[in-house]
């Protein structure tokens, strides 16, 4: 008999975290589902994606996790804001597998299985509507040698110092204090990678984290620039890192 292999999709939407920052609003409900302008932020992305011609996202969660799958279980709840393709949703559900969040790497790490060779990485978190995950993206990474290209955004006021810096060549540069003067910029969070980015000497975790381990995602970030194997760009459209209940009420009254 044929194993029937599952499909992998292009898209991990991270979605996993518990949003400390954002309480007392996370405290029932996880912060991919509150809502920007009428829609959650997770149906954000969605509907850019859909936009994008992609159809089918893998969303990895943990805290409050049911009522994020309950949620996009239920087509009433976000089929009205899509188009009129028919976007397939699956989970890495980190709570009920783990019982904690996984962190940034490790839950990407985690779903590798079920991505394809290229994909995007994408905070469940951030605001960015003039964003386009445009194929093209993917295909210019595929021809290159680097193993991500991370999209990078100006400082806002909460991380004032940036964190990476953006080489003539387009090449990202960690940049320590040794005397370089190379303004940095931040990272908005949004990332093409190709799997090999999580394997030896980059990482060492075994793909599917059967183990369940944390890690975070800046330090193979910082140890494939150190090896010259990540590019980036500088993005200008709208950003909003919505990290606190202040900057989701501004963008809910502008």
């Amino acid at each position: 008999m044929l194993e029937v292999q599952p499909q992998l999709s292009k898209i991990i939407i991270l979605a996993a975290g518990r949003g400390n920052r954002m309480r007392p609003l996370t405290d029932s409900l996880p912060k991919p589902l509150l809502k920007v302008r009428g829609v959650p932020l997770l149906t954000h992305h969605l509907l850019a994606f859909e936009r994008a011609g992609y159809e089918r996202a893998h969303i990895n969660t943990c805290w409050l996790e049911e009522k994020i799958v309950s949620f996009y279980s239920q087509s009433a709840n976000y089929r009205e804001h899509l188009l009129s393709t028919q976007m397939s949703l699956s989970f890495s559900t980190e709570g009920a597998d783990f019982g904690f969040a996984l962190e940034t790497a490790g839950g990407i790490i985690r779903a590798l299985p079920k991505l394809e060779n290229i994909f995007w990485a994408v905070a469940g978190d951030i605001y960015i509507p003039g964003f386009d995950f445009k194929t093209e993206y993917a295909t210019k990474l595929s021809n290159s040698p680097f193993l991500a290209h991370l999209f990078l955004v100006p400082n806002p006021p909460h991380n004032p110092n940036g964190d990476f810096a953006l080489g003539s060549n387009g090449i990202a540069l960690n940049l320590t204090g040794g005397g370089e003067q190379l303004e940095k910029f931040t990272y908005s969070s949004i990332g093409l990678f190709k799997k090999s980015f999580f394997q030896h000497p980059i990482n060492s975790i075994e793909p599917g984290n059967p183990s369940g381990i944390k890690a975070p995602l800046a330090p193979l970030l910082r140890q494939a620039m150190s090896l010259g194997l990540v590019s980036a760009e500088l993005m200008t459209s709208e950003w909003t890192d919505v990290g606190t209940p202040e900057r989701l009420a501004q963008l809910n009254i502008s």
